[in-house]
């Protein structure tokens, strides 16, 4: 046992090793020194004395035989090169239009001064030790972000996994009471949307009117992979604060998810908050979905295993999702389909699928069952399945969508399937896969994206999405993603980096990539001296 929290990156690794401290990076305390930030220090001289204005990538491939701690301070480097122009050109803005060296004000949380890039990027500036980057974040936050003063209306779903999940993290990383305080004030704010008959939440509300309604494009409906997407981050948030309104609200989801009558034990897409019923039953494991499922295993995995109603739901979905709905194409690639009142609709899967070979992995790794042995040969499948949709580009970056026929296999074919938005779910499976198996072909492949990232995605002034990745010189997007910072760069640092830093035995990566500590096994879980009171325990 541990006499006091560790954070560690082995020798083997990165060739130092010291104590994470309980309370770090505060405002007005002294300068705690972060595990990584000898890397973060070296990868600083990157830019200058290595890397040639627009000529990135050639570093890169020459990094092909080095060691994993140059790969970890190249990585470093980008998401330096991603804040700093962020920074400069959108500072207290959402995110980043890279090419045009401005705020982007279409995102997902619009033109509103949130933070988002910050929020969602900070506890990959803190894993990777840059401390002045973090700080400076940190103190933006402290001063600047308000959620209740944004009139504009917010998705439940991405606020919940960006801001709340962040903030939380950030608080279990360094004991900073602001991080909390904040997450506490987002989810106050998101409240009036669980006002419902079910207790089903409503997809979008106004945080200065607290006026609540749902996608025009999705009718009356919820969406599954949006309520069923705010577990941990709700649970943990009432661990942290002694108030139980926040468990009570997913709590009651659950309830509803795990009464109500499921075809073929299996979960669609859209659920009316209002009778409780199903909508149309259109059934995936990608958009609509994905991280609902997610969501049931890494429930069971943060409560130490203690949700054994989560790992049962899990269980039961998806050996009906993968006798139903796991696909081999003529040369044997295995891929997710979509099915819509039991049948397959499109032979295709979704980049927001690629999670699956990840999370399949974990469940064959944690509970040893008559499931264990399917779950991680699908997991590899699945996996290599995602690798070939990148292989098989011009750019080696993996299309939005990819289909299986006679004539074409793992390859877009429409448009709009053919973009690259900077998504980081392939990703997130080869980290899992390494963790793992210690197959190096993950790491390969890990670095290959990497290279393809520095070559076609990196401007002067950030990452920018492609608009075709078929193309030998595609098109931007012009948007760095502030899930780009969040979620691709940091599991990319974490493939190359020693299994101590952010274990799976002791981490949870919500949706967005944010580690939250599982509850009884990590030191750094900061539970409530005292629960609130019950006459105390309103917002």
């Amino acid at each position: 046992m541990r006499a006091y929290p560790r954070l560690i990156l082995t020798a083997v690794t990165v060739m130092i090793c010291m104590s994470l401290p309980v309370q770090t990076l505060n405002a007005g305390q002294g300068t705690s020194v972060h595990p990584a930030s000898r890397l973060a220090r070296e990868a600083r001289s990157l830019q200058s004395n290595q890397i040639e204005a627009g000529n990135s990538s050639s570093y890169s491939g020459a990094l092909d035989s080095q060691s994993s701690v140059e790969k970890q301070r190249y990585i470093i480097e980008m998401m330096r090169h991603a804040w700093n122009n962020y920074k400069l050109y959108a500072w207290g803005k959402n995110e980043l239009n890279p090419i045009s060296k401005r705020a982007h004000l279409s995102s997902v949380f619009g033109s509103g001064e949130m933070g988002a890039t910050i929020v969602d990027g900070l506890d990959t500036l803190y894993v990777m030790g840059l401390t002045d980057e973090f700080r400076e974040g940190r103190d933006w936050i402290a001063e600047h972000f308000n959620i209740n003063e944004i009139d504009s209306e917010l998705s439940v779903f991405e606020t919940t996994i960006r801001f709340l999940g962040g903030l939380l993290s950030c608080y279990a990383l360094t004991g900073d009471t602001i991080f909390r305080d904040k997450a506490a004030e987002v989810a106050n704010a998101l409240l009036p949307a669980f006002e419902t008959p079910t207790g089903l939440p409503y997809a979008l509300i106004n945080p200065s009117t607290n006026a609540s309604r749902q996608y025009h494009w999705a009718d009356s409906n919820s969406i599954l992979s949006e309520l069923g997407t705010l577990h941990l981050e709700f649970s943990y948030l009432s661990d942290v604060t002694g108030r139980e309104v926040y468990r009570n609200k997913v709590d009651k989801i659950r309830e509803v998810l795990y009464n109500i009558e499921k075809p073929g034990d299996l979960y669609p897409n859209y659920i009316n908050p209002r009778t409780g019923q199903w909508g149309q039953r259109h059934i995936s494991l990608g958009a609509l979905g994905d991280s609902f499922y997610e969501y049931l295993l890494k429930a069971w995995l943060a409560s130490n295993r203690g949700d054994e109603q989560a790992r049962t739901m899990f269980d039961t979905a998806m050996q009906a999702a993968l006798d139903k709905m796991l696909r081999v194409s003529p040369s044997g690639l295995a891929y997710l389909a979509e099915l819509k009142y039991g049948w397959v609709i499109e032979e295709k899967m979704e980049h927001l699928s690629c999670f699956a070979g990840g999370m399949f992995a974990l469940a064959a790794t944690t509970l040893e069952n008559s499931f264990s042995e399917r779950y991680m040969d699908v997991a590899r499948k699945l996996t290599h399945t995602c690798h070939e949709s990148y292989f098989r580009s011009e750019t080696k970056l993996g299309p939005e969508a990819f289909r299986f026929s006679n004539a074409v296999e793992a390859r877009a074919q429409k448009s709009d399937e053919k973009v690259y938005l900077l998504r980081p779910e392939t990703f997130e499976s080869y980290f899992i896969m390494w963790r793992l198996t210690k197959e190096q072909k993950y790491r390969d492949w890990g670095w290959e994206a990497v290279q393809a990232l520095e070559k076609h995605c990196r401007v002067e002034g950030g990452y920018t999405g492609l608009t075709n990745v078929y193309h030998q010189n595609p098109q931007g997007d012009d948007v760095q993603q502030s899930y780009f910072l969040a979620e691709t760069l940091k599991y990319l640092y974490l493939l190359f980096s020693d299994d101590s830093l952010l274990s799976l035995d002791e981490w949870v990566f919500n949706t967005e990539a944010h580690p939250l500590p599982i509850k009884g096994k990590n030191p750094l879980y900061r539970m409530a001296s005292t629960p609130v009171p019950i006459e105390d325990n309103r917002v």
